[in-house]
């Protein structure tokens, strides 16, 4: 505990510090309200790992209602594994495991909603279905370990979702309904009001779906509200809170002989409460939050017969994060934070007929962490040097170092190079600690060291945007379950060597179009499943008018699942048409894998062949 009480000692007058500025010129004046910009652990420009930003355009057109799927075309080394029309569940047959560079599974890739890590269920399931279009701004994606900034769990990359904000004076919001292929229903209304200092945002939505199997029937809604108002052009203070309920029907493999009749039923909430600044030399925030989830899961057939019990489960994740970056001299930006995390949570089996209770556990486990990042930028900002460390205390395996150093070189005005070293690790959850038979209490987090070359290139005045990756991974201390003395146990033995490299490039040949292309090659010396070693996705836009035209063609080949290696390619159309009144209506409609291709990403588990979806959306 010697070096961290020693880290807090040193970080924590930086946390606190706020410098006095004489203009605002961080801040955007729309109208009689200030929109400060989102106070983050570190400027995005800063970072030398591999970062793309999604923002509302892009997620707003998909038309999607979950966030994965947007993001799997756009991020080149993300793949998101499915097991159907919608829906990704927990349980037997689960899918929604994100992997970036190969690197995902068993959670290695975290999720962030406003920062707040979303970490895990008790028994170690992602929860994907809980991040949904409707209340996202953009989404800040780095590819690559993230455990400096994050610490546990962003080991292969982190996904932070941004929630939305009124941008301008007054009320405004939009409705929107769609439905389509296989009885699917979807909703969503969002209004954002401002005045003077005042800021609020609500949204809610629900989608169902028969499901493209018999016994895939699904639901889900979601409700979001924020509140913020600003102090003055430097500080503002806020909340925000989000609830999700879903409930999912999965009937197992097409390989078995009876459907299973598995359900799961999950409640998710997330709050939390900020103060943050910004000012010309200093910008920073505190923010406490708290996230809880309930599950109830029944397992379906057993030998045959329906099981006489329900899974249950509780779990938690609160903690406070303090954050501050400082410009002590020219060039120079100073990253310093403080983490502190309480997560955990209880399972047990509930009897159907009686609801009497067997205890299965009951674990928590406490997380502190002191970090810091600097970047001093040389030769008129042509040349950055980044370095940075985090110590993290865990009241289950002790400390855990975590280093990254980079370089940012802009040898022109229209390129870029980066260069960089990190280090991600994931601590176990408790399902491995201390869940069944192959629990380990002692085991220790899964670690990998990530090296990568990143060189983008603007060309024709900035209508071309043409960016490559280069990388190299290693990882070790992974946790699988081998045989000791007869039984199956937890240990820290696995390894792996991913490597690979990505290509990206926007062009806008005419204000009407625009092209976007990426690539992803990995190879692996493991078998990795959902990794797939090529994956190519393309998209061709036009808006002329109130029109808008969209085709995307996505490839994928060589992709493992349990038994069987995949190849295939989906053909994707969107058009949509803006009436013109006084209030916009846009009609819209979208097909998926129009081409009708046979294929799967969970064993057993077909995809649907095309479907088509319609929809009208009022702004006011």
């Amino acid at each position: 505990m010697k070096p961290i009480i020693t880290a807090l000692c040193f970080l924590l007058p930086a946390v606190s510090f706020a410098a006095t500025a004489e203009s605002a010129d961080t801040a955007q004046v729309l109208g009689e309200i200030v929109v400060m910009e989102t106070a983050a652990k570190a400027p995005v420009p800063l970072l030398p790992l591999d970062v793309k930003i999604i923002d509302s355009d892009i997620i707003d057109k998909s038309t999607e209602t979950n966030l994965l799927p947007v993001l799997q075309n756009r991020i080149p080394g993300m793949f998101v594994t499915q097991r159907g029309l919608a829906g990704y569940g927990v349980s037997g047959g689960a899918a929604g495991t994100v992997n970036i560079r190969g690197v995902g599974s068993g959670n290695k890739v975290l999720f962030l909603i406003d920062g707040q890590p979303q970490w895990a269920g008790v028994f170690g399931h992602s929860l994907p279905d809980t991040y949904v279009t409707n209340d996202v701004q953009r989404v800040e994606v780095v590819s690559g370990p993230s455990s400096l900034l994050y610490g546990s769990g962003a080991m292969g990359g982190s996904v932070n979702l941004i929630t939305r904000r009124p941008d301008r004076e007054g009320f405004y919001g939009s409705l929107r309904a769609m439905g389509g292929s296989y009885g699917s229903q979807k909703y969503g209304a969002k209004a954002g009001f401002s005045h003077r200092k005042l800021r609020a945002f609500a949204a809610a939505s629900y989608e169902s779906t028969d499901g493209n199997r018999p016994g895939m029937h699904y639901w889900l809604a979601n409700q979001y509200a924020s509140v913020s108002y600003n102090f003055s052009n430097h500080w503002e203070a806020g909340a925000n809170v989000m609830l999700t309920e879903t409930k999912a029907h999965n009937p197992g493999s097409v390989h078995l002989a009876q459907p299973l009749q598995m359900w799961s039923k999950m409640f998710r909430t997330t709050t939390s409460v900020f103060v943050k600044n910004r000012y010309d030399i200093s910008s920073g925030g505190i923010q406490a939050y708290y996230n809880y989830g309930k599950h109830t899961i029944d397992d379906g057939l057993r030998n045959g017969q329906p099981r006489d019990y329900l899974f249950n489960s509780k779990d938690f994740n609160m903690g406070i994060t303090a954050y501050q970056t400082v410009k002590p001299w020219q060039g120079n930006d100073l990253s310093l934070g403080i983490d502190f995390k309480h997560w955990g949570g209880e399972a047990w089996n509930a009897l159907k007929a009686d609801g009497k209770q067997t205890p299965i556990v009951d674990r928590h486990v406490n997380e502190i962490a002191g970090y810091a990042m600097m970047q001093q930028a040389l030769l008129n900002d042509r040349l950055s040097l980044n370095a940075g460390v985090r110590l993290e205390h865990s009241s289950q395996f002790g400390n855990e170092w975590v280093p990254q150093a980079g370089i940012i070189a802009r040898p022109t005005d229209f390129n870029r190079i980066k260069f960089s070293f990190s280090k991600g690790f994931r601590s176990p959850n408790i399902r491995e600690l201390y869940m069944y038979g192959p629990r380990n209490p002692l085991l220790k987090p899964e670690r990998m060291n990530n090296f990568e070359v990143e060189l983008r290139q603007w060309l024709l005045d900035g209508r071309l945007n043409i960016g490559a990756a280069f990388y190299y991974i290693n990882g070790d201390n992974l946790i699988q379950q081998v045989m000791a003395d007869g039984a199956p146990l937890n240990v820290n033995t696995g390894k792996f060597i991913n490597k690979g490299f990505e290509l990206d490039l926007s062009y806008r040949p005419h204000p009407l179009w625009i092209i976007t292309a990426n690539y992803a090659y990995l190879h692996t010396d493991t078998r990795i499943l959902a990794a797939p070693r090529n994956k190519l996705f393309g998209q061709v836009s036009f808006t002329p008018g109130r029109w808008e035209f969209s085709i995307d063609v996505c490839r994928v080949w060589h992709m493992l699942t349990e038994e069987t290696t995949e190849d295939y390619a989906l053909l994707n159309a969107r058009v949509a048409y803006t009436i013109p009144l006084s209030t916009p209506v846009t009609l819209f409609a979208k097909g998926d894998n129009l081409n009708a291709t046979s294929y799967q990403i969970n064993y057993g588990f077909p995809m649907p062949r095309a479907t088509v979806m319609a929809g009208i959306e009022w702004k006011f």
